[in-house]
């Protein structure tokens, strides 16, 4: 073999193992206000959906295989100010026993890491302001994420 085969093979060998698939592939765009939710999120094929009310706010979880669990919590706004509440939501999840730090962090949500004796698990929060609510997604409060499954959820409802 000659040097130019071989470094041919090793540049397609790294390409093909550095590329990650779409974490929305599988899944579809789906309007959510049918459940009373006005927004749209990627779902997967096959998501359970179903809503909540809880008084004070309206709770919509989305199951669908064993790694996909998006919760997510409708209320009225008391600040149209979008860093005030992202504020909060980071103050609230840095203040959690088990947090262990910030993986990703961008304008309107991040996510973050717990480390619970020795076990990690991750989650999320994003947040949308639309007209007077305020809609806060996050996991599942029952379950444990890897980080690819997290970031998965992520993506599916920026």
């Amino acid at each position: 073999m000659t040097i130019r085969t071989l470094l041919y093979l090793f540049s397609t060998t790294i390409i093909m193992f550095s590329c990650k698939s779409d974490p929305l592939s599988d899944m579809k765009k789906t309007e959510l206000m049918s459940h009373g939710f006005p927004i749209a999120m990627y779902v997967p094929e096959g998501a359970v959906i179903q809503k909540t009310d809880l008084g004070v706010m309206q709770d919509l979880t989305i199951k669908a295989k064993k790694n996909y669990y998006v919760q997510i919590f409708s209320s009225d706004l008391l600040t149209l100010d979008k860093k005030v509440v992202m504020n909060e939501k980071l103050v609230e999840a840095k203040s959690h026993r088990y947090f262990s730090k910030i993986i990703s962090e961008e304008d309107d949500g991040f996510i973050f890491e717990k480390n619970v004796d020795g076990i990690l698990n991750y989650d999320f929060r994003y947040v949308k302001i639309q007209g007077d609510k305020e809609f806060v997604f996050q996991t599942g409060l029952v379950g444990n994420y890897s980080e690819d499954d997290v970031k998965a959820m992520y993506a599916s409802v920026k």
